[in-house]
């Protein structure tokens, strides 16, 4: 019987005193097999992967989590919690050390594959695999701003700077979360614009209502630390494989493969042809089939 598709978390999750919502899915006769658990990136929750957990259920346990700050998670201000890939990726390796209980492969999309790579760092243990779907460049991140033209990198600056004022930010996020808004937004990420659908824009403008939302939306766009993908990339205890929209408007694919397949821990770079930054929802049959074929190779391997 095919699962019904989850929208929103059902279960919950106790986290450093704050609540975090999770799905769960597939979990009778596959204990003997590693679980999957699905991050999602910006601004999504566990409903970006509702067109992949029915069909991954039906292979392995599958759950899917919402970061703290987003989805149904709580959403502390950032002076009592710090948004970082840190506190991100620490959650997650709690997660499956606490809720999962077992061995598990992770799966990014986005922000989401490079908090899947620091989970893999903080749990070595626990992790078997990770599969990055669209990994985020991270081209804000402080290093990889030297890079840029110095009038861009002072442009850069004062944008943060800017959107640092609570007021402005406010205005700013009260026009970017309006559904109008976030269906533009989408329509520029992805290529099928039939994947936009009204489901869709309900998943992301939800959580958005939310009181503190605006203070995350701060927190994440004036954050220019922590690793780069390539840093996690040159420490990661396990294989990765690297799933491209090879039209992602946001995160070019040449720049992911020419910065990511020089290292040792990436077993595949595979590119997904007409998708754009969201694949496992644009394109979710490719992307499933190749998701449990990674899976099955992985319990041969393992084995």
């Amino acid at each position: 019987m095919a699962i019904e598709y989850r929208k929103f978390a059902d279960r919950f999750w106790t986290w450093h005193g704050y609540e975090i919502g999770y799905c769960a899915e597939g979990l009778v006769n596959n204990l003997d097999k590693p679980a999957i658990v699905l991050i999602h990136g910006f601004g999504a929750s566990v409903g970006h992967w509702r067109k992949n957990i029915p069909v991954l259920a039906q292979h392995a346990r599958v759950y899917a989590i919402d970061l703290i700050g987003f989805g149904s998670s709580a959403q502390p201000k950032p002076s009592e919690l710090a948004y970082t890939f840190e506190t991100w990726g620490q959650q997650v390796a709690d997660f499956v050390r606490e809720v999962v209980g077992d061995r598990a492969i992770l799966i990014g999309n986005s922000i989401g594959a490079v908090i899947a790579m620091q989970a893999a760092i903080y749990a070595p243990d626990l992790i078997v695999e990770t599969i990055l779907i669209n990994c985020s460049l991270r081209l804000l991140q402080e290093q990889n701003q030297l890079a840029m033209p110095w009038l861009k990198r002072v442009g850069v600056k004062v944008v943060q700077n800017i959107l640092g004022n609570r007021a402005i930010a406010q205005l700013f996020f009260d026009q970017v979360r309006k559904p109008r808004s976030v269906r533009q937004i989408l329509s520029q990420a992805y290529i099928s614009q039939a994947a936009t659908t009204d489901e869709l824009i309900e998943i992301l403008v939800k959580p958005a209502q939310n009181a503190n939302a605006v203070d995350v939306f701060m927190a994440f766009v004036r954050y220019s630390q922590g690793p780069r993908p390539e840093d996690l990339l040159a420490i990661l205890p396990c294989e990765a494989i690297i799933l491209w929209g090879d039209r992602d408007p946001w995160e070019p694919i040449e720049i992911g493969r020419s910065s990511f397949t020089k290292f040792d821990c990436v077993k595949e770079f595979i590119d997904l042809p007409n998708a754009g930054h969201c694949p496992q929802d644009e394109i979710p049959e490719l992307v499933n089939s190749i998701i449990l074929r990674i899976f099955s190779d992985a319990l041969v391997c393992k084995s």
